[in-house]
């Protein structure tokens, strides 16, 4: 007898992918019936749709065959987000809703028994997905998710509060809604971009007294996009050190803030007051391969991919399960992980600034001044030897954190703030980018011999260097992107002698008992 056609939209990683309820219904036995490939959370929405038409005060037919079908019928749904779409199917194949007017709009929304509406995961990825697919839309949403999805440029999108709100809009003319809106916020509303709050200001680099060496590789980082280990005795600043790099990055631009937005949204993390900060991902050492790299079904984003264009600190770095460091490494190289299964595959932004901080030796005292290591020598050797020496050549700068005497400890200055260091920073990226449209760290071989612009002298040096220690052509290349971040922070065209040797004092191997 009657037969609505509404649209939404599922997730797939970062991918918005078209659903269409179809919505039958027909004479015959009184049935509910819900089809296309559906999850356990779709499959339930049939008891919440029909309880939030009802407690609205609209008209759920009982004396009719419902069929829903959720097409494509081979895409996996998933979520409560269909919920809005097929109660508003329904209402419109049974005549309280003028169906032809929904054909501009998508919908996503999850319903409460009471007909009020939740938000939805992913609201600014979808969003996103449609501004970069040139899909021009209008869409529904939820409050809270509603203002998550105006951040994109040229969005046009709609909050509602209540299911009522929705059906007062595409009412068939002349039709009287059943009641009144819940009173205290306006129902039905196209969002606008509001101004973004600022959110709590990031720790200084200031308030570590000393450590000059590290606070310097801290910045060569920072300019050039580098990965880097920090290595040192318990208690000598390490943590504090990466809780402050983040400060020292440049801004994020538009499209970088909205990229990272994105996949917060998608995992349900996403902060509104943090919007266009850098995000830090800190995840324990018990974590697993699938929470720093992403995995289930559906593919979900995991701590790398929560990183991307920021930072993922790895704290007690060889404590981590040696399967969760293994499967850091393409990601390294690549900025992307893509999460493959018997029947998806899905492919996550993962460009990320790893830092990670680790004891030299299992009692943490290795080299240190201020207490005698207790530690064997094999002891030593099982402990490094947890982090592969591929993982190891694929981070940049290995850097030693000393522990401070008490008297210069207590004594020292403040350092230098962060803001002064990120200015030098944001000057060394531009300058990164106006030669080659990207940092160093990302650079190629065909762009080093083309951008690294090395003088003879320190090309014959770092060859004879590299000889020596062995190192792999990866080492040897990533000394040479060290280098020419030097060089930039020091406004130097070319790449020097002086510039080579300091970088190179940021690929030592660590040391053994």
């Amino acid at each position: 007898m009657g037969l609505s056609l509404v649209q939404s939209r599922v997730l797939l990683g970062l991918d918005a992918l078209k659903v269409t309820v179809e919505v039958h219904m027909a004479n015959g036995l009184p049935s509910f019936t819900l089809v296309g490939l559906a999850d356990v959370e779709v499959k339930e929405a049939r008891e919440r749709v029909r309880c939030a038409i009802q407690n609205s005060g609209l008209e759920f037919p009982h004396n009719k065959r419902i069929t829903v079908n959720l097409a494509p019928a081979d895409l996996p749904k998933d979520s409560g987000r269909l919920d809005l779409p097929i109660a508003l199917g329904i209402l419109a194949a049974s005549g309280q809703l003028d169906g032809s007017r929904l054909a501009d709009y998508e919908f996503a929304g999850e319903l409460s028994l009471s007909g009020a509406l939740r938000p939805v995961r992913g609201a600014l990825a979808m969003a996103l997905a449609l501004h970069m697919a040139q899909v021009n839309t209008r869409l529904v949403l939820p409050p809270g998710s509603a203002e998550e999805a105006a951040l994109v440029p040229g969005a046009q999108v709609y909050r509602a509060v209540h299911l009522l709100d929705v059906v007062r809009q595409f009412a068939p003319e002349g039709a009287v809604a059943a009641q009144d809106s819940p009173p205290g916020e306006e129902g039905w509303l196209r969002v606008c971009p509001a101004p973004v709050c600022e959110g709590d200001a990031l720790a200084d680099l200031a308030d570590v007294k000393g450590q000059i060496g590290a606070k310097r590789a801290l910045e060569i980082a920072a300019a050039g996009g580098h990965s880097m280990l920090l290595v040192g005795p318990p208690g000598s600043g390490k943590s504090m050190l990466a809780q402050r790099f983040a400060g020292l990055l440049p801004p994020m631009s538009t499209d970088e803030a909205l990229q990272s937005a994105a996949i917060g949204s998608l995992s349900g993390r996403f902060d509104i007051r943090r919007w266009g900060q850098r995000p830090t991902a800190n995840p324990h050492h018990s974590a697993s391969a699938v929470a720093l790299v992403g995995g289930g079904s559906p593919p979900r984003p995991g701590e790398i991919s929560l990183a991307h264009h920021g930072v993922l600190f790895l704290d007690e770095l060889p404590e981590f399960p040696r399967s969760a460091l293994e499967a850091l490494r393409e990601p390294l190289e690549t900025g992307t992980i893509t999460i493959s299964r018997a029947a998806r595959r899905a492919e996550f932004p993962a460009r990320f600034q790893l830092i990670a901080a680790m004891n030299p030796c299992p009692c943490g005292y290795l080299g240190a001044t201020t207490r005698t290591c207790r530690c064997t020598p094999d002891q030593v050797s099982r402990y490094q030897g947890k982090l592969s020496g591929p993982l190891m050549d694929r981070i940049d700068l290995h850097v030693e954190v000393p522990a401070l005497p008490a008297h210069e400890l207590l004594g020292a200055p403040a350092g230098e703030s962060t803001g002064s260091i990120r200015a030098r920073c944001t000057q060394a990226r531009a300058y990164a980018h106006a030669r080659q449209g990207k940092t160093n760290q990302a650079l190629t071989g065909g762009d080093i011999d083309l951008h690294a612009r090395l003088e003879p002298t320190a090309a014959k040096f770092l060859q004879s260097a590299a000889t020596q220690l062995g190192w792999s052509a990866r080492g040897t290349h990533r000394t040479l992107k060290i280098a020419r971040t030097i060089a930039d922070l020091a406004g130097s065209d070319t790449t020097t002698l002086t510039h080579v040797a300091e970088a190179m004092q940021y690929r030592r191997a660590l040391k053994n008992a």
